[in-house]
């Protein structure tokens, strides 16, 4: 564990309310103007935002890298930078069960291309806010050193789980919160364009469109609560997690309609986010002490990296199989 916090709330508050509203300025910038009209993304503008939001990401490393070598020695600097460099991927990679969710969700409820956008912009926002607020607790918890050892148990079991419990189809309509909110408010059997809520006959109706973005919603809160341990477990820092956390996240909507047509094809990833989750979990409960209190941040990068290429190559070289029609 890491001697100390360098960036502690206290000192940077500043940053935390300025990046939130870079955030916030960013999002409004996408909605309100490039996205104001409903429209169906394209593979080339889906292309474009993705290399926006990994441009600005990388962009925010190299200045927190000057930032942190003006005031800590560089070796320090270099390996916070490198810390923010694993958590992003960490958690880009782990986004891509967030696509899988995506496709079947919009598949389940026939939510028209034009307004996915919509949909996920939303769920992007809750998503955000559900991750701050995990995030806090996190770097609360991680003061308590046995946290650590429960945080790295859980990545190891959620890690074989993901690798041996066979994938199953969505049925949003079996979910306790999605059924309880359908007893609390009628919801409507068709679309009314882009609304999440209309009044018909003077009683307010929730559309399918709200109902996926619930589910939507429910499932990202499953998916924070491997993914924020996982970050936790490259860095001590909460500014990193954050940071790096909410930088994946912004990139997650153009990273669907970029990938929902081929996400099938990457069959192998599901086992290369296994392994990644069970090697940052190791090195919780074991490899950080092993190495005398850190495992090298370098190894970590490279051993993340290798793993997910590794997966994708693998997914390309060896096909999934189609499931012949039944005659």
């Amino acid at each position: 564990m890491d001697a100390q916090i360098l960036f502690p709330f206290a000192e940077y508050y500043w940053f935390y309310l300025g990046f939130t509203v870079f955030v916030l300025m960013m999002l409004a910038l996408d909605l309100g103007v490039f996205h104001r009209n409903a429209h169906e993304v394209s593979f080339k503008e889906a292309t474009t935002w993705s290399v926006v939001w990994v441009s600005l990401a990388l962009l925010f490393n190299v200045g927190f890298y000057y930032y942190a070598a003006s005031n800590f020695p560089t070796d320090v600097a270099w390996t916070k930078s490198l810390e923010f460099l694993t958590g992003y991927i960490v958690e880009k990679s782990l986004s891509v069960d967030n696509i899988f969710v995506f496709v079947m969700v919009f598949a389940y409820f026939a939510v028209p291309a034009k307004y996915q956008h919509r949909v996920l912009f939303f769920g992007i926002v809750g998503a955000l806010i559900f991750r701050a607020i995990f995030i806090a607790g996190g770097a609360y918890l991680m003061q308590f050193h046995w946290v650590i050892y429960v945080f790295g148990a859980f990545l190891i079991i959620t890690g074989i789980k993901l690798m041996l419990v066979p994938e199953k189809d969505i049925d949003p309509n079996k979910n306790i919160l999605i059924r309880l909110f359908k007893k609390l408010v009628p919801v409507t059997s068709e679309y009314h364009g882009q609304k999440f809520f209309v009044r018909l006959k003077g009683v307010l109706h929730a559309t399918p469109l709200f109902i996926a973005l619930l589910f939507i919603e429910v499932t990202d809160i499953i998916f924070a609560v491997d993914s924020v341990p996982a970050i936790f477990a490259i860095t001590k820092e909460p500014l990193i997690v954050f940071t790096s956390n909410i930088f994946a996240i912004l990139g997650l909507r153009a990273m669907y309609f970029m990938l929902a047509g081929a996400v099938d094809k990457f069959h192998f990833l599901k086992y290369g986010l296994s392994v990644v989750l069970i090697f940052v979990g190791l090195k919780m409960v074991w490899l950080n002490d092993a190495f005398g209190g850190k495992f090298p941040i370098s190894y970590s990068l490279g051993i993340i990296l290798g793993v997910i290429g590794l997966s994708v190559v693998f997914s390309l070289m060896f096909p999934k199989k189609l499931k012949e029609p039944l005659s």
